[in-house]
């Protein structure tokens, strides 16, 4: 996110340093100011939630010039990038993250409601796997070794030892992960659907208490 904010900021400041003369109407300069105005107001719409504060000020520009509209974009933008630096993307990774599990995990409760347990296992133990990962990077906790990612299993050890959550949550999880392993490997016989469905329930549990 910064990134992108960053790439647009640098081309912006550079045309507006370009200088006052050269923006006139029909100019090269007005047409690039026009542009980047515009793609500094999608980034900024992109980038937060809807009815933001910084939504609202970019579109407080609107019908001026594309020298003003760009000064001021890029206000809103330098603003917007410095407080995710700051620490306030976390909110924003966190509900997009919520949204995408949740999308998944309604997926596997309507395959478990179709009888496919074993699918749904394995949607249900990847969500699981992924937002274990996401929990180690928000909480700088170390994803892989030597250039390799860590196992989920060693992944759960290591947020335990940080204190994310205690020793029992770390059991609940290695349990619901063996589940996971047993559904992708095919042992269909060693789990039932019952289990599946509390495993689902748990995993959605733990996200909503642990978001990432």
């Amino acid at each position: 996110m910064v990134k992108q904010l960053d790439d647009l900021i640098d081309q912006a400041e550079s045309l507006l340093d370009s200088g006052d003369m050269r923006w006139a109407q029909g100019t090269p300069n007005e047409a690039s100011g026009e542009i980047l105005a515009n793609r500094l107001e999608s980034a900024v719409a992109r980038l937060t939630m809807q009815g933001s504060v910084y939504i609202q000020q970019v579109q407080r520009k609107k019908g001026h010039t594309a020298q003003s509209r760009l000064r001021h974009n890029l206000q809103v933008a330098i603003s917007l990038r410095d407080d995710l630096n700051s620490g306030w993307t976390e909110s924003v990774v966190e509900l997009v993250h919520a949204d995408t599990y949740s999308d998944y995990l309604e997926m596997a409760d309507a395959l478990l409601a179709k009888g496919y347990k074993d699918a749904a296992a394995v949607i249900t133990g990847t969500s699981l796997e992924v937002h274990v990962r996401a929990l180690c990077v928000k909480n700088n906790v170390t994803t892989a070794v030597a250039g390799k990612p860590k196992k989920a299993d060693t992944m759960n050890a290591d947020l335990k030892k940080a204190g994310v959550y205690d020793g029992l949550r770390q059991k609940q999880l290695t349990a619901w992960m063996d589940l996971r392993n047993k559904a992708a490997h095919g042992n269909y016989g060693d789990y039932d659907k019952d289990e599946v469905l509390q495993f689902i329930d748990g995993v959605q549990a733990f996200m909503m208490k642990y978001p990432a």
